[in-house]
């Protein structure tokens, strides 16, 4: 028992620095998570049929969505590093990069979607949900400008250790976000009853705000405000280019992995109908904000780490990583208790069908189940972007979450008829297969930066 009080005593102090960078994001994120829970329990209010068609349309946007912010985030290893090492122009010179390299990605990946968005109405989803999801779909769409522009400054700020300002504009942002789902899906203060449609032009409203706050915040605040004095035409570099895309795009890779296999279960939820279509966004809704909060100390592992590299201590470097995974084995391990005990608690509270409750219920037992698992591999991937290994996580990523979710979710979903519940059993699998992979290259390539000392 002594042993064991002092092996996490020795972590303390990184659980503290761990925690200041983490909070803020985790807070920011939560924002977010609480818009997605707002918008599923007001939309829930309309009936099962909206409920589907937010799960269907959110589900299919989400996957380029994802694939979109996982190319943002190569700049912040780069930034970290650079910035732990004194280097301030190289620091404005990938920060400067990264803004035209998101616009490039924008473009490309809003083409792709407009293609998915022509296509919605041949995936196999109830006829009665395609023409509301793909109304939804569309208006998220047009906010992914002002959600790459936004990331790109988050990067950088993230990169050089200060999530506290992103947080600010992120929670107020949310909290816009809320009100305005309030105003324009019901109709409330004047405004007309918009339904569905006021979900999705409350997020594009908020994100646009959101974008334009933290552009000036960031331009007029110090220290930060210098690193735009270096900008410049002669500054913008094929080489910068090209490492931000050695970095970005395995991780852009990674998560549309990530998001295909998981929607393209979606697909499969909603060839079992609509109450199975909308049970499920039930039950993602509340998987979604547990994970955010992983998100949030992910993002912090990944700025520890890399600054820690940059550094060259490689041993705190270690201990950065692995208080990381102690503080999320613990946070999820309470959300799994609380998700299975309330399970039938907090699917009431997004609609009143008893058949839509019943499933969401037994879905909320299986979200229990893997959420240390789904914390752990989060976390671990932090970890390896600080490290700058952003292929195993695409390999991982692969291999669980194509080969193994959608052969397990159609197999027991669709083939032996087991419904939502089959599918999600697939989300148990890969999870815990993720976790235990990315455990094993996590311990390889620690061992690789303590032989350099």
């Amino acid at each position: 028992m002594d042993k064991i009080k002092a092996y996490f005593r020795g972590y303390i102090p990184f659980y503290r620095r761990n925690l200041k960078l983490a909070i803020p994001v985790m807070l920011a994120q939560l924002g977010q998570g609480t818009v997605q829970l707002a918008d599923t329990i007001m939309v829930g209010q309309l009936g099962k049929v909206d409920l589907a068609a937010v799960s269907f349309g959110g589900a299919a946007f989400f996957i380029g969505f994802a694939a979109s912010l996982g190319l943002t985030f190569g700049s912040t290893p780069l930034i970290g590093t650079e910035y732990a090492s004194g280097n301030h122009r190289k620091v404005s010179a990938i920060f400067q990069n990264s803004i035209l390299f998101n616009a490039m990605v924008t473009i490309v990946m809003g083409l792709l979607m407009t293609i998915l968005y022509l296509n919605m109405g041949n995936l196999g989803q109830p006829e009665e949900v395609v023409p509301l999801a793909k109304s939804y779909f569309l208006i998220l769409l047009s906010s992914l400008p002002f959600v790459m522009l936004f990331q790109a400054y988050r990067q950088f700020m993230d990169g050089v250790g200060n999530t506290k300002y992103a947080m600010i504009v992120t929670v107020i942002g949310n909290a816009l976000n809320i009100l305005l789902n309030w105003i324009l899906i019901f109709g409330k203060c004047g405004a007309p009853h918009m339904g569905l449609e006021g979900a999705a032009y409350a997020t594009l409203i908020s994100r646009i705000l959101m974008c334009v706050a933290f552009i000036i915040l960031v331009m007029n605040k110090q220290p930060f405000s210098h690193y735009f004095k270096d900008f410049g035409w002669n500054k913008f570099s094929r080489s910068e280019i090209a490492d931000l895309t050695k970095i970005s795009t395995p991780i852009g890779l990674q998560m549309f992995l990530e998001t295909f296999g998981m929607n393209v279960a979606v697909m499969f939820v909603g060839m079992c109908g609509t109450v199975a279509l909308a049970s499920h966004q039930i039950a993602i809704t509340i998987s979604a904000i547990t994970w955010m909060v992983s998100c949030g100390i992910a993002s912090a592992t990944t700025i520890r780490v890399s600054h820690q590299i940059g550094a060259k201590d490689f041993v705190a470097m270690r201990k950065a990583g692995i208080a990381s995974m102690h503080l999320v084995l613990f946070f999820m391990a309470i959300c799994s208790i609380v998700i299975i005990l309330f399970r039938t608690e907090i699917a009431a509270i997004f609609t009143q069908e008893e058949d839509v409750i019943e499933l969401a219920a037994i879905l909320l037992i299986m979200t229990g189940v893997y959420q240390m698992a789904d914390g752990l591999q989060t976390v671990i991937i932090g970890a390896l972007r600080g490290m700058k290994n952003v292929i195993t996580p695409m390999v991982v990523a692969f291999i669980c979450y194509i080969v193994v979710t959608i052969s397990v979710s159609y197999f027991c979903g669709i083939y032996l008829g087991w419904g939502a519940a089959g599918i999600w059993f697939a989300y148990i699998l890969e999870l815990y297969l993720a976790s235990l992979l990315l455990i094993i290259r996590f311990r390889k390539d620690v061992r690789k930066f303590l032989a350099l000392k």
